[in-house]
């Protein structure tokens, strides 16, 4: 293809998941005529956000915010549930408390203040939300649902959903996407400001000039040899939980136009996986080779011994971790375990018929089935654990319920169950990268800074492609809203550069 079959654009935008569809989106409302190019085949196409649940947190300060999000919301939902409310201080508390107080505070700032009207301007845009009644509430009593956690709402659809609205909303506002066509380098001029895009369009060279780029093309967990580099070794042998295609192109793109490397470099979102999961994700399974209800059960190693607290909080403050805990056990693997008190409330991914699992009526027989296992030791362990539980603390799902165990070299802090009620099941789990954490230095406008801290004229960043969110760990449902607002913010921007370029 030759430059003028795209149009001749003000703004490219590299990707087309959830943050680079808002960055085209927002780019086009700022009078800027935008296209997008997407390495995959439109069958894969969205990045990583099609392989998510679509949770996204938000601030809300009660149930009417949220109807605001989800008009849907009936008059009986509202006073039924507790939809509770997740203020700006609760957002900020677990952002500092998840990543270890080193999330960047300007980011943080912006993504915390903007969550909302951002998912309010989605929801204009065509994106539908409904209550995460399936993920993030319980049953408390008779038809009376609780949500914890901070999380309330989902995109309709999950992930799938989420981009199949944005790309509809991007076609309605004439926001053409080119296929199989990743960017491979950034134009630039004598004077270093950033003029377009080296792309290759179904395997053949293209050259697109515009006014502005945005970077929106997701991190490098998709990267054996990154992940090797970075988060170190082992990493390389991870499964990946979504796209084959956030190879790290983006990034290295920036770099070579002199941007600042920045945030955790090392860290990365992982978590429980299936242990026979394929390399990539399969959308037909989507996330469901996950396995997050091991805050109810234990979880052993190849030992036969725990080595983690699952109790120590809520499934969506420590979920994002404990695939790092998970890929450094021995032969990087591990088995959670629950009794039939716990069974019947696994989530849904645990019912799913791609799943490795054991099933047996006594503990002698389950430990036996547990392969890669010490079957003694592991038997050893659950009695130990089971003797240890403080069965006199009441059970509650909807609150960290301070059901502990003690005397064990690592205690269980909430939801410590005995195993001690037929048939007892196993699922075995690996590790599974989500996304890197490390990325480019952007400002407060979205632009991508140089290594002296200056932007670069013409480049904006959005998405995983940003460093300085998450370190460490990460709150459940905030990459998604961390993509849509940045996604906003550098598509805004692009389209003010662009009308003085």
């Amino acid at each position: 293809m030759s430059a003028a079959d795209f149009g001749k654009p003000d703004v490219i935008v590299v990707g087309a998941g959830n943050a680079a569809s808002c960055a085209a989106l927002a780019a086009r409302e700022g009078g800027a005529s935008a296209v997008m190019l997407e390495a995959a085949p439109i069958e894969d196409c969205g990045g990583n956000s099609r392989y998510t649940a679509g949770l996204m947190r938000v601030v809300y300060n009660g149930v009417d915010d949220l109807a605001q999000l989800i008009p849907d919301l009936t008059e009986e939902e509202k006073k039924t549930h507790d939809f509770g409310a997740y203020t700006a201080e609760h957002y900020y508390d677990d952002m500092g408390r998840i990543t270890q107080y080193r999330a960047d505070p300007d980011l943080c700032e912006i993504l915390i203040s903007r969550s909302f009207e951002t998912l309010l301007w989605l929801r204009k845009k065509g994106v539908r939300f409904q209550p995460s009644y399936g993920r993030q509430s319980y049953r408390v009593e008779g038809n009376r649902y609780k949500f914890w956690g901070g999380l309330a709402a989902e995109t309709w659809g999950g992930g799938p959903g989420l981009v199949e609205n944005e790309h509809k909303a991007c076609a309605r506002e004439d926001i053409k996407i080119f296929y199989e066509t990743p960017a491979v380098g950034l134009m630039t001029d004598d004077e270093g400001r950033v003029i377009g895009v080296r792309a290759k369009h179904k395997g053949k060279n293209a050259e697109i000039p515009s006014k502005a780029v945005i970077l929106a093309c997701g991190g490098f967990e998709s990267n054996a040899e990154m992940r090797a580099r970075y988060p170190g070794p082992g990493w390389d042998l991870a499964k990946v939980r979504g796209t084959r295609y956030n190879t790290g192109l983006g990034i290295q793109m920036a770099l070579e136009a002199g941007a600042l490397p920045y945030g955790h470099w090392s860290g990365c979102h992982a978590v429980g996986w299936d242990m026979n999961a394929p390399a990539f994700g399969d959308l037909s399974v989507g996330d469901s080779f996950q396995k997050h209800s091991y805050p109810w059960g234990i979880m052993v190693n190849a030992r036969g011994e725990r080595f983690v607290d699952e109790g120590a909080d809520f499934r969506n403050y420590t979920y994002a971790k404990y695939g790092r805990v998970i890929l450094e056990q021995p032969g990087m693997f591990a088995w959670q375990i629950f009794d039939a008190k716990i069974i019947p409330v696994l989530r849904d991914e645990y019912r799913i018929k791609r799943v490795t699992k054991a099933r047996a009526d006594t503990l002698e027989e389950l430990v036996k089935k547990l392969e890669g296992v010490d079957p003694e030791n592991c038997l050893r362990e659950i009695r130990e654990y089971n003797q240890a539980v403080r069965t006199d603390v009441p059970f509650n799902m909807a609150v960290k319920d301070g059901r502990c165990t003690v005397g064990l070299k690592i205690n269980k802090s909430n939801w410590a169950n005995t195993l001690d009620e037929p048939p007892f099941e196993a699922y075995a789990v690996t590790c599974g990268v989500t996304f890197s954490f490390g990325g480019v230095k952007i400002t407060n406008g979205g632009e991508v800074e140089d290594t002296a801290g200056k932007p670069i004229p013409g480049l904006y960043a959005a998405g995983e492609m940003v460093g300085g969110i998450f370190y460490h760990n990460y709150p459940g449902g905030t990459g998604l809203t961390s993509g849509a607002v940045f996604g906003k913010l550098a598509g805004a921007s692009a389209a003010a550069y662009a009308r003085k370029a």
